[in-house]
This record gives structure tokens, C-alpha cells and sequence, in this order.
């Protein structure tokens, strides 16, 4: 390592409290992305909640409870804006201590450069490497957008995060950062193993059904992904790509048993293109410095135009609700929010640009509430309040255990009847008779009361 940079880190290196000083009541603070979460820096802001006033925290599925917020119940002194929310966000929403930020996500770090305020950056990554870069790691999708924008720079270091390979905008180099803290060195978060139910396992086999020798795979987060994952990797398929939002610990399996190998890729051939990741050590592993790997801002991951460029994308993404009218929900229930657009939207309209693409709104046909009983998620109309993610104009395929029906080209009728065909048994009658109220019937229809 060059003396040089050796000694620029000497020369910023901070305590957490010496660092937290530079916050001043009423800045805009950015503190990081998914499972790369800062610890040090979050304690020592919470330390002086009785000496600022008016500071927004800014994070994006923070994946642990925010301590600063913690210490100020009453949200008196700390404000927390999240860019999706994970579980976590979703309960400090419910006490009125969380916001959320509505954005179409390959658009955020235009949106970040163009509109948004940023005074400080907490950001945890990497050791610095001999050539004086801190690499972010498994998150990179606008980590480095708010280092070009804010004031003052901080990065966390963590010797347990993985150095992962760009791409693009993976490390900031020393002499982009203001103040250098070292902090506790706790393992990344490892997320739990999700147990498929019997409707994944149908979702999962007709998803195989519609994915080709060659395709570039998208696979969101849950249960029926790890299922596709595990399918296509005992599967023949061959020749498998991956430009996606999320890797994951599915990816790495794929992989493994020689299904991904990327060589028909029209772009990045050979890599596994992503913005950010998340699952278990095993995945951390496998991504710490593998040039088959390659993590992306998300303004390239998932621009439509980019993900266009590939053929075959198949780009597999899950819903709460859908209506007769095919718009989809997959963020929120009435105007509770539970997650967030994310890239959705992205990969649905990415997918159709691809030659030979599916966008696959994956969804189990139905649900039960805490009374046990039994609700169809394929609805005659999104609840009231409910936020619509998928545009009706945009949805492509929506998948159920049923069978998978396409939209694009259908009428209104045409649309509802094939979404009734892959509705649960026990509700299509009755979506028939909603179908006829709501007008977008037809007499002559094959499927009849």
C-alpha cells in the first residue's frame, strides 16, 4: 500500500462521537443501503438527540432498527425517510416514525443529483485497499450517488464485508472521504431460509414453462424464487444469464451446477450483473472478489433500455393483489405501506423491451387473514387506498398455481376472463358475477356463471 494513502488514513481517521460532531441541526443524512448497516455512526448520532433538531435520516431497506430513531419516540429531533421499506421500516412506519419515498428506482440517483439534499453521508464499506479505495460492497445501487452530492463524506469500515466487483461506481477512493471510522466488525445480516408453500411449488413449475435455453434471469426476494433458483439448477437449461436487482443465495446454486453461464448474454456476457445483495454467508462468499460477478449503480441494472439489450429476459417479481382490470399492487394493503415499487416496474417494462422477454407478476391466488379465513388475491377492484405499482398499460404475464395468463394486446374482457381462469376455483364465480357489475363482461364469454 502506498505510504500516501496510508497516511491520509491516519490523517482522517475518527472516533464515531469525533465524527458525529459535523451533524447539524436541520441536515439531510444518507446512512447506507440493505444489509450494509451502520452501526458506529448511528450510536453516537443517537448520543446527541438533545443537541440537534430537525435532521432527516435517509436510508434505503434498512435492515436494522435505526438507534438514533429509537432515542427520539416522539420524532421531535430525527425524521427517517426509506427508499423501500423492509420489515423493519415497516414497523417504525406503523408508530408514525418511518416514511416512505415513492420512486421509479433506476430513476433515483438522477433523482438524488437533481433533487434531493444531502449534507452528510454515513456509509459503511470495505478496507481500504492498497490503491487507497473503500469498496461498498454488497450495495451499490445510490450509495454513490449521495457521495458526489454530499458535503461530507464518512465511511464505516467493516472487515467482514466482502469486496465485490464492478461494473461500475463499487469504491470511493480516500481522497473522496472526509473522515474515516472503524466500527464494531459485526457480520452481515443473513437472512432467514423461507419456506416454499404448495402455491410456490405450483408458481415455481409453470415458471419453468416460460423460461428458454439462454435467458437472462431478474429473480425478486422470498420463497418462490429460491424455488426457480433450485428448479433451474437440477434442471437441463443451459446457457442461463443474470442481470437482476437482487443476488441471492439461489443465484449462487445456479451457478454452481453449471446453469448460469452468461455466453449468450447480448451485454456483459459471461457476468452476473446486480445492484445489490442479500442472503446467507454462502452468497457472501461466493460474491467476495469473483470477477464473475459484477455489481452495477442501479440506474444501470435497472434502466428498461439496458435490461432491453439482453434477449430472453425473464424477470420473475411478486404481487399482493390484482385486479380484473389487471393492475397490480405489490407495495402496500389499502395505504399501509409494506414494502415499496422497487424494481418492479423496471424489470416489467425491461423484460418486454427484451427480445423474446416475459415480465411475470408471480402471485398465489390466494391468502388467509388472521381469522383463518380464506381471501382470493385476484379481486374485482384494488381495496380502497391501495397503491397501484404495476400499471395495467405495463402488466405483462401474472402467474399463479393455476397457470400463467399473458395481458398485452387484451381488451378489457379478455384480460379479466384470463385472470379469472387462474383465479382459485372457489372465487371465480363469483369474480364472474363482479366481472358483469363492473361492465368489463362479455355475454359470449366461455367462462360462465
Amino acid at each position: 500500500m502506498s505510504n500516501v494513502w496510508r497516511d491520509q488514513y491516519r490523517e482522517k481517521l475518527r472516533s464515531a462521537d469525533e465524527a458525529a460532531i459535523c451533524v447539524k441541526s436541520g441536515d439531510v443524512i444518507f446512512m447506507g443501503e440493505f444489509i450494509q448497516v451502520v452501526e458506529a455512526m448511528d450510536e453516537a448520532l443517537a448520543k446527541r438527540k438533545d443537541e440537534l433538531k430537525d435532521v432527516i435520516i435517509v436510508t434505503t431497506t434498512r435492515t436494522r432498527p435505526l438507534k438514533c430513531v429509537e432515542a427520539d419516540p416522539k420524532r421531535e429531533v430525527f425524521t427517517w425517510d426509506d427508499w423501500h421499506f423492509s420489515g423493519v421500516a415497516r414497523k417504525f412506519s406503523e408508530q408514525g416514525l418511518a416514511s416512505y419515498i415513492p420512486f421509479t428506482y433506476h430513476q433515483a440517483p438522477r433523482v438524488v443529483a437533481k433533487y434531493n439534499k444531502v449534507d452528510v453521508v454515513f456509509i459503511r464499506v470495505a478496507p481500504m485497499d492498497e490503491k487507497g479505495f473503500f469498496n461498498f460492497s454488497t450495495s451499490n445501487s445510490i450509495g454513490y450517488a449521495y457521495c458526489k452530492k454530499a458535503a461530507k463524506v464518512i465511511v464505516e469500515v467493516n472487515s467482514n464485508n466482502p469486496r465485490c466487483l464492478g461494473g461500475a461506481s463499487e469504491a470511493i477512493h480516500i481522497s473522496e472521504v472526509d473522515m474515516i471510522v472503524e466500527g464494531p466488525q459485526s457480520p452481515l445480516i443473513e437472512l432467514p431460509a423461507v419456506i416454499p408453500g404448495e402455491a410456490d411449488l405450483g408458481i415455481a413449475g409453470h415458471v419453468m414453462n416460460l423460461i428458454e435455453d439462454g435467458a437472462t434471469l431478474q429473480l425478486g426476494i422470498g420463497g418462490l424464487p429460491n424455488v426457480v433458483g433450485s428448479m433451474i439448477a437440477k434442471s437441463d437449461l443451459k446457457d442461463i444469464g443474470v442481470h437482476t436487482e437482487m443476488l441471492a443465495d439461489s443465484y449462487v446454486d445456479m451457478y454452481e451446477s453449471g446453469r448460469i453461464t452468461g455466453k449468450r448474454k447480448m451485454i456483459d456476457k459471461g457476468k452476473m450483473v446486480y445492484t445489490f445483495a442479500m442472503g446467507s454467508k454462502k452468497l457472501y462468499d461466493f460474491l467476495d472478489n469473483n470477477p464473475v460477478c459484477a455489481i452495477y449503480p442501479v440506474s444501470y441494472t435497472n434502466d428498461p433500455r439496458i435490461i432491453g439489450l439482453n434477449d430472453k429476459v425473464v424477470a420473475i417479481n411478486n404481487a399482493l393483489e390484482v385486479d380484473l382490470f389487471s393492475q397490480v399492487a405489490s407495495e402496500s394493503s389499502a395505504a399501509r405501506q409494506i414494502s415499496g415499487t422497487g424494481g418492479q416496474l423496471d424489470f416489467i417494462m425491461g423484460a418486454f423491451n427484451s427480445r423474446g422477454g416475459k415480465g411475470l407478476i408471480c402471485i398465489s391466488s390466494t391468502f388467509k387473514d388472521k381469522k383463518g379465513e380464506l381471501h382470493s388475491r385476484i379481486v374485482p377492484t384494488l381495496t380502497p387506498g391501495t397503491i397501484v405499482t404495476c400499471p395495467r398499460s405495463i402488466t405483462h404475464y401474472i402467474v399463479t398455481e393455476y397457470g400463467a395468463a399473458q395481458m398485452k394486446g387484451k381488451s378489457t374482457w379478455q384480460r379479466a376472463e384470463a385472470l379469472i381462469e387462474i383465479a382459485h376455483p372457489d372465487f371465480r364465480e363469483e369474480l364472474i358475477k363482479q366481472a358483469a357489475e363492473l361492465n368489463i363482461w362479455r355475454r359470449s364469454s366461455k367462462l360462465v356463471v
